[in-house]
């Protein structure tokens, strides 16, 4: 018989196999469902308002603040996804704008580092972090990451096409 104290207890609470396979199968089940009531519906807005000029005038507001970072204006609408509910709705607002491969990276990266900020600022807050402050140092940090990423690129785009002039391909 083991003391009062000893692991025998900790050892009885685990439960079985079977148990824990359930338990994993039912809590995936119920993300999933979270994930795809905001996914679904946001990719089918956008899919849908691709087709009017909806999109393409909201797109041409955001456009001088997004070209900064190489993306198009519709991007933005990924951003306050991403910014306001989280990655998985962002994703959903990616995928029918085409991105390039580039712009895809692009708004990995940004969204990568302050998403879901109303959320998470209020979570830093309930702990005794000023949340608006860590919040802002997110954003800041999202868009130096998004500068530095397009100047790279720039100057990578930049190299490849004068070896390619040097070469003569282009």
């Amino acid at each position: 018989m083991s003391e009062p104290g000893t692991n025998a207890a900790v050892e009885e609470s685990i439960p079985d196999v079977p148990r824990r396979i359930r338990t994993g199968l039912s809590a995936g089940l119920k993300t999933s469902l979270k994930i795809i009531k905001v996914s679904v519906p946001l990719y089918v807005a956008v899919t849908l308002l691709k087709g009017t000029p909806f999109l393409e005038h909201l797109g041409k507001v955001f456009a001088p603040v997004m070209g900064i970072f190489g993306l198009p204006g519709e991007a933005a609408f990924a951003f306050v996804a991403a910014f306001l509910l989280n990655l998985y709705a962002a994703i959903a607002v990616i995928v029918p704008l085409h991105l390039s491969p580039f712009q895809v990276t692009q708004c990995g990266l940004m969204m990568g580092v302050a998403h879901n900020l109303v959320v998470e600022g209020g979570v830093l807050s309930t702990t005794g972090a000023r949340g608006g402050v860590l919040t802002l140092c997110r954003l800041v940090i999202a868009c130096a990451a998004g500068l530095l990423l397009r100047g790279l690129w720039i100057l990578w785009e930049s190299a490849a096409s004068r070896a390619m002039a040097l070469t003569g391909l282009s």
